[in-house]
């Protein structure tokens, strides 16, 4: 590996250990066994290193998402059978310890501290929406529209980070993945005129 792969995975393992606000660019040149002047060379600044670090931990969580492919696999895409497996594995990976998600909630915390981050975090939060998309309604990443992402990728990164906080807030009482789905069929419901 090169100086920036080696700070990447140097800034992944400081941002699980420490966090952001604890992070430190000596930190993360000691643990990638590189230099200051490389972080603002390949990455411009210690934080726009640290959310390029974050994102890739998000995006490295995709399989742990799909979970028992087999069960996934028996159930149809779009389905509300589908959308209960789908966040049973979701909130499967808040449960774990050091889940990167208390990550997430420091994080969004300091965005108003930090626009560049925020910006970079922001323009990654589209995509995530966008790689939700075909696990819970089928088909491949790259032909989810930009319109489907805006919409329901958006919702699902909204669902997404309200149960992030309420994991990471208090979880003993965070809704597992069979309330949030008796919660859409009542939607669902009332949406088609019945009572909810």
């Amino acid at each position: 590996m090169g100086h920036r792969e080696d700070l990447l995975e140097g800034a992944k393992r400081c941002l699980l250990e420490k966090g952001f606000a604890r992070t430190t660019a000596r930190d993360v040149v000691k643990e990638s066994g590189t230099n200051l002047a490389s972080i603002g060379y390949h990455y411009g600044s210690k934080d726009a290193l640290l959310a390029q670090a974050y994102v890739s931990l998000v995006e490295g969580m995709g399989d742990a998402f799909e979970g028992d492919r087999a069960a996934l696999d028996e159930t149809a895409p779009g389905s509300t059978e589908r959308f209960q497996v789908v966040w049973t594995n979701i909130i499967q990976t808040m449960r774990e310890p050091g889940s990167i998600w208390h990550l997430s909630m420091e994080i969004l915390v300091m965005g108003d501290r930090m626009p560049e981050v925020r910006d970079h975090l922001a323009r990654a939060q589209r995509e995530a929406g966008r790689g939700l998309v075909p696990s819970l309604i089928g088909g491949r990443e790259e032909d989810v529209s930009d319109e489907t992402a805006d919409t329901l990728g958006a919702f699902y990164v909204t669902l997404m980070t309200g149960l992030i906080a309420q994991w990471t807030f208090d979880p003993k009482s965070a809704p597992e993945a069979a309330q949030l789905t008796e919660g859409l069929r009542r939607v669902i419901k009332a949406a088609a005129g019945g009572t909810p």
